[in-house]
């Protein structure tokens, strides 16, 4: 008697879930999963290598939604008969992204532009961010794959392994039957047994992420060449499953055009390898440019702000520099036509010269231009009386004009007296 073990396992009921109007989809709720995931570790990994804590999740801002939208369109241009061809879903359903339907080569394609733009306006290098997100990317398109298999879709041709896959019938809600209903309950009713291609590629993205952290832990890689070794490695796996798969899809000569693109990407890849260079980046220039990580607005803020500061500095400032410098400098041109009014006064009449020894700042010129004529005149009487009124006045009105330039508190700047002792 001979005892024949079947171990095949069922796809799930049912894909989507609804509380109230609002529909709960496991294809979306693991995406989101996947997603987080790979922030997650990407941002560890940066930080790791001497990038600055937070920056990945910046960068997501603008690689998350290049990639879905690529994804997107990769699956469209290469699944369009779905949707365009005779009997199609229609271009509506071709917006349905919840649905189900992303093509990781247009993710990894346009995701990479968006992360591109990112990093340029941080001033990142984009391949040292490749380096550090690549793990987490495989890691987040095996989390993916579970809701492939909720979905109940991207399965392969039927096959009596025991590990096959059970794919039943579903009905939607409008009571329509079939194996791909996204939206439907299954009906218990076996439609056939099918390899489990989610599971092979899945299990794959495993094998490759826990590679990709051995060889950059035992290995110094860098300059993007731990992303080119992610994406060779992921095109082997995928060519071997689409080998597998007998869903929809666009063939080239027989072949389906996924196998095409694994196949050219893989070179691709494999020519970065061998051209890029070796070793790891410097970890200071991870750090970026100061100056763009500064928000547009703080920057026009700042330039505004400037003139603002350098206006209430010149009206609010008792004295400045730029006065202390002014009057020193009116100090040392008082000094020296002191010390020489001095010398000339000395020589022609040494009583009269100490009896006007103590001049006021403003009256020094006025004595140098009376002991420059009284040299010239010989032995000339001192000036009378007229010419100390004079003096008086004109010493007055500088005084004044002094007293009305001043600041609210005015610093004596006057010269010393000469000591004659």
């Amino acid at each position: 008697m001979t005892t024949t073990v079947i171990a095949y396992f069922p796809s799930p009921p049912q894909g989507v879930w609804h509380l109230g109007p609002v529909p709960f989809r496991a294809y979306a709720l693991f995406i989101i999963i996947g997603i987080i995931a790979a922030l997650l570790i990407g941002d560890r990994r940066w930080a790791a290598r001497g990038g600055e804590r937070g920056v990945i999740y910046d960068i997501a801002l603008w690689a998350v939604p290049f990639g879905l939208i690529g994804g997107r369109l990769y699956h469209l241009a290469t699944d369009w008969r779905t949707y365009f061809g005779d009997g199609g879903a229609g271009p509506i359903a071709a917006l349905r992204i919840w649905d189900g339907g992303l093509g990781i080569w247009g993710a990894v394609a346009l995701g990479g532009v968006g992360a591109w733009i990112a990093c340029r306006r941080r001033g990142i290098p984009l391949p040292a961010f490749g380096d550090a997100i690549a793990p987490g990317i495989v890691l987040a398109q095996a989390i993916g794959r579970i809701g492939n298999y909720f979905n109940q879709e991207l399965f392969g041709r039927e096959t009596t392994m025991p590990w096959g896959l059970e794919i039943f019938y579903r009905r939607d809600p409008a009571g329509f039957v079939d194996v791909h209903s996204l939206d439907g309950v299954s009906t218990g009713q076996l439609a056939m047994v099918v390899q489990p291609t989610f599971l092979y590629e899945l299990l794959w993205n495993l094998l490759v992420f826990a590679i990709l952290i051995y060889l950059d832990r035992r290995f110094t890689i860098g300059h993007g060449r731990l992303f080119a070794a992610y994406v060779a490695l992921y095109c082997v796996g995928r060519f071997c499953v689409e080998l597998l798969r007998d869903d929809t899809a666009t063939h080239i000569a027989g072949i389906r055009i996924n196998s095409f693109t694994s196949m050219f990407v893989f070179i691709g890849a494999v020519v970065y390898l061998i051209l890029a260079p070796k070793g790891r980046e410097d970890p200071a220039t991870l750090s970026g440019s100061a100056a763009e990580l500064l928000e547009p607005d703080s920057i026009d803020d700042a330039d505004d702000a400037a003139p603002e500061t350098t206006a209430t500095t010149e009206t609010t400032s008792p004295v400045g520099p730029d006065d202390e410098d002014v009057e020193n400098a009116d100090t040392a041109a008082v000094d020296e036509p002191d010390v020489e009014a001095e010398a000339v006064a000395t020589e022609v009449d040494p009583p009269e010269v100490e009896e006007a020894a103590t001049p006021e700042p403003d009256d020094v010129p006025e004595a140098e231009d009376e002991a420059t004529d009284q040299s010239a005149e010989g032995d000339a009487e001192p000036s009378g009386d007229g010419d100390d009124e004079e003096t008086d006045a004109k010493a007055a009105d500088s005084e004044a004009a002094s007293s009305d330039d001043s600041d609210p508190e005015p610093i004596d700047s006057s010269p010393s007296k000469p000591d004659h002792d």
